[in-house]
């Protein structure tokens, strides 16, 4: 195995985690300068409902997660990974020129569709390659890494996407219309258009993606045939259980830019708060996978949660979102990297590719109920009150975690 450093990976990452780093900077990119305008473009130009962005949004988080399940185990029955990240980088260029396309939200769905089909197609064999290229000591450093460049490529594309948006319409904060003129419309449409275009650089980057070979300090158990599928030791089924408790009370990312817009910003003012959101985020991510690295993952993730619980009841009490965004992102770094981390831990070396979809998929569930049941609350009774059941489902989360999680 290559790195870029001495001793495996102690003074610097494998050079397959660094590339597929890169590989993502670059596809985040293009997919935020898409993301906070979907709720904009769906709701306020198209005309939907909250309920239905709920439902595309939902819709979107499923299809990552069925494709994520069949993507890992196909790649750890092929033993082959590098050709699902380069088709699932692709894909989401064509589905990008068709949201570019789209004059009413089911052709926004389509392409979502399209687009996060791609997402999963990539996302546990992606995964599965930087867990394979590291030792269990520096996992939590990889996959943070991961995050953080992931991370600062939605906080470019988020600030690009700002600037062009302001550059076309240069709306005020507070008085743009609750509908959006139509050459706000085309202004959305030129956006997608270009990030589209965009997406094609993370596409040849995967070309330079090898497989990564299995560490030496990592043998494979033997495995009987019938233990294949979802055989799995106890303490993945606890971790993953503990994290669909969370999971069921976190809708959308949708709705805190629905909620943004509705405080009055206009829509490059949104894109320019979630780009701070995504500057905490990228900054955050490393180090958190540092610290879980040394003081365990639970606690970690505790802390995210616990913030993330305090984010959402702050978002049902007070339209105050500039400095409940910016702890909104505290909440991703110290969560998304190091629930990877975690997962891969708990999983057999020579079904990683599976353990990470089976969680994707259980976790994609999750996901749309709770997205489905926040855009008819907020439909039939209001923010608050989707944003309050988010904040008592997260803060359940964290009190149960003592009691769920596996033996370390």
């Amino acid at each position: 195995m290559t790195t870029t450093g001495a001793d495996n990976g102690q003074r610097g990452l494998p050079r397959a985690v660094v590339l597929l780093g890169w590989v993502s900077f670059f596809a985040d990119v293009s997919s935020e300068m898409i993301y906070p305008l979907i709720p904009l473009f769906v709701v306020g130009v198209l005309g939907a409902s909250a309920g239905t962005l709920g439902g595309i949004e939902g819709g979107a988080s499923l299809i990552v997660a069925c494709v994520t399940a069949w993507a890992g185990f196909r790649s750890d029955r092929r033993r082959r990974r590098v050709p699902y990240v380069r088709v699932g980088y692709g894909l989401p260029v064509i589905g990008k020129a068709m949201m570019a396309l789209a004059f009413a939200w089911p052709m926004v769905l389509a392409g979502r569709l399209v687009d996060r089909f791609g997402k999963g197609l990539r996302g546990s064999p992606r995964d599965a390659l930087i867990a394979d290229a590291t030792e269990p000591a520096i996992r939590g450093r990889a996959f943070g890494f991961h995050r953080a460049m992931d991370t600062s490529g939605a906080l470019l594309g988020a600030l690009a996407a700002a600037g062009l948006l302001w550059w076309f319409t240069g709306s005020p904060a507070h008085d743009a219309p609750a509908t959006a003129p139509p050459d706000q419309g085309n202004a959305f449409r030129i956006v997608f258009g270009i990030a589209a275009a965009l997406g094609l650089i993370s596409l040849l980057f995967t070309l330079f993606v090898r497989e990564s070979g299995h560490r030496a300090d990592e043998p494979a158990a033997p495995q009987p045939e019938h233990r294949a599928g979802l055989h799995f030791p106890a303490a993945y089924w606890r971790t993953v259980a503990v994290m669909l408790v969370f999971s069921l009370a976190n809708s959308s990312d949708a709705f805190l830019l629905l909620r943004a817009r509705e405080s009055g910003l206009s829509p490059w003012g949104v894109v320019l708060a979630y780009a701070a959101y995504n500057f905490v985020y990228a900054a955050g991510s490393y180090p958190a996978g540092v610290v879980s690295d040394r003081l365990g993952r639970w606690r970690v993730m505790a802390l995210g949660w616990a913030i993330y619980a305090a984010v959402y009841a702050g978002l049902a009490l007070t339209a105050s979102l500039w400095p409940l965004l910016l702890l909104y992102g505290c909440y991703m770094a110290l969560t998304d990297g190091v629930g990877k981390a975690l997962v891969t831990d708990h999983a057999p070396r020579e079904r990683r590719g599976s353990a990470i979809g089976v969680f994707y998929l259980a976790n994609g569930i999750a996901t749309l109920l709770a997205s489905v049941v926040a855009g008819v609350l907020w439909d039939r009774v209001g923010p608050s009150v989707a944003f309050g059941v988010g904040a008592a489902g997260a803060a359940l989360a964290v009190v149960l975690i003592p009691v769920l999680r596996p033996a370390r």
